[in-house]
């Protein structure tokens, strides 16, 4: 994937860089629930839920600059477009990875990805492949409402952006998904991660109403 190289030195958030880069748990997150209330008659029709909000999150992040940074050594570089690496079940119990990418229109997406997770099924892997640095690391815990989530993280600590989601449940007349967002807190800021939220909830809107 292509990528530039952030001049931090000259960047408005040097000061937090250098200092959250000094944490041993460096990371910043968020539990927001979000409405999902306009997926569910898609979800009605046949379509994958997981894949139509895979697609809303990895747009939603892949427009927030900040979320599409990653420390390399002692840079900081910007990718043009992040793909998402997420879980895929087995029948065995286990999971294995699954690499897609969104940059295309929905109903170019829904096909490729369903085609995507059945090899990744057949031929199952922990392996994410070349240029791992450039995922965001998607998962689902479709068993379980939550509140908050801990969520494993490596030592040295790396940057991708970690994207959750668990069960929907109804409130009123809306339907209503956990969402969680866990960003390394050198690069991102609780702006960065509402800018997210805000455009998850518009990509969601266009999926909805048919402009994805």
């Amino acid at each position: 994937m292509d990528c530039r190289v952030i001049q931090m030195e000259q960047d408005s958030r040097r000061e937090q860089y250098a200092y959250f880069r000094t944490f041993a748990n460096p990371y910043v997150g968020l539990t927001v629930n979000v409405d999902i209330t306009g997926l569910m008659v898609r979800k009605e029709r046949g379509e994958s839920l997981f894949l139509l909000v895979l697609y809303a999150v990895s747009k939603a992040a892949n427009s927030v600059p900040e979320l599409r940074r990653r420390i390399r050594g002692d840079q900081v570089v910007e990718y043009d477009w992040c793909p998402t690496s997420h879980t895929v079940a087995l029948d065995n119990g286990a999971y294995c990875y699954c690499r897609l990418s969104a940059d295309m229109l929905l109903a170019d997406f829904l096909p490729y990805a369903k085609a995507v997770q059945e090899q990744a099924q057949k031929e199952p892997s922990l392996d994410d492949g070349g240029d791992a640095e450039s995922l965001f690391f998607v998962s689902c815990v479709p068993w379980a409402s939550y509140t908050a989530m801990v969520q494993p993280v490596p030592a040295p600590a790396d940057s991708n952006p970690r994207i959750t989601w668990g069960k929907y449940f109804r409130q009123g007349e809306r339907t209503l998904m956990p969402v969680t967002l866990l960003a390394h807190h050198a690069l991102v800021d609780g702006l960065h991660i509402a800018r997210f939220y805000e455009a998850l909830s518009l990509e969601l809107a266009a999926i909805s109403e048919g402009r994805a």
